[in-house]
């Protein structure tokens, strides 16, 4: 088997003036508090000269863009979306071929449900340079700030990430997921739950399986609610769930600290000492 050098994700590509191609940075802005944030991140919003940012980015994360910058909104929640998938891709290639140092900004992180794969190939495909800097995937940081183990010697000896609608708007077989010692995860799947439920249920999943709900983790509203499969769909309207909010089911979910407080936020920077805002569009 060859052994393949690559690049170190951390080089941020630099300018070189008129006539030289720009890059692109695929860049995970975490689950939503700033200082969750990695160092590699903040550097790549820095030197931007373009940023694309999605809805689930906190105003506290885009406080690290250069004011120099332009920034560009383009974010997609159920039933809106800011510009077509395909015409961010046409103007992020259009960008770097200016010349231009564009980050692409996604919540969590960009290989977790974030489109950074469809991307990357698209951009490479037009002979764009593309780094990828991780992001603390929302799941990890919800089940840390509600204290949910997602694996457990005990409890869990495995953990599965899923989508809760599809492309085409529907939901994943879950049937081939269920299995005793099994941590759920499901992003998205607030408005299907109902389905969701009925799948587990009919692939033999106990009615008792503990669920947590975790609505805007690591923010100053996060809320944890606890439920089973047999109360979801009834404790998800009783409690008036919004998104963004995961679904953590299975046996750790009650290993859950009920209305757990996010960590204090570190600042290093006294321009970040304010109370975190979420970001709102007018059609978001």
């Amino acid at each position: 088997m060859n052994a393949i050098n690559t690049p170190r994700s951390d080089v941020v590509p630099t300018s070189k003036g008129a006539g030289s191609i720009g890059a692109v940075s695929l860049v995970g802005a975490g689950p939503g508090a700033a200082d969750l944030l990695t160092i590699r991140a903040a550097k790549a919003l820095e030197s931007a000269d373009v940023v694309y940012y999605d809805s689930l980015v906190d105003a506290s994360v885009l406080a690290h863009i250069s004011p120099k910058a332009r920034r560009i909104f383009v974010g997609k929640r159920k039933g809106f979306s800011a510009m077509p998938q395909q015409d961010i891709q046409d103007r992020m290639r259009d960008d770097a071929l200016a010349g231009h140092q564009v980050v692409r900004l996604k919540g969590g992180d960009p290989f977790i449900f974030g489109r950074g794969g469809e991307e990357l190939a698209d951009l490479r495909a037009s002979g764009i340079s593309v780094k990828v800097v991780p992001g603390v995937t929302s799941a990890i940081a919800a089940a840390a700030e509600t204290g949910i183990p997602l694996t457990h010697r005990d409890v869990a000896t495995s953990v599965t990430f899923v989508t809760g609608h599809t492309l085409d708007g529907s939901i994943p077989e879950l049937d081939g997921l269920v299995s005793s010692k099994r941590t759920l995860v499901i992003y998205m799947g607030v408005s299907n739950a109902g389905t969701i439920v009925k799948q587990l249920l009919g692939a033999g999943v106990p009615d008792s399986t503990p669920v947590a709900v975790i609505e805007r983790a690591t923010l100053p509203d996060q809320r944890l609610i606890e439920a089973t499969l047999k109360t979801l769909t009834e404790d998800l309207g009783i409690n008036d769930v919004v998104t963004p909010a995961l679904l953590v089911i299975g046996d750790v979910a009650a290993l859950g600290v009920l209305g757990a407080e996010p960590t204090p936020p570190v600042h290093t920077n006294p321009e970040l000492s304010e109370p975190f805002a979420w970001v709102h569009h007018p059609m978001g």
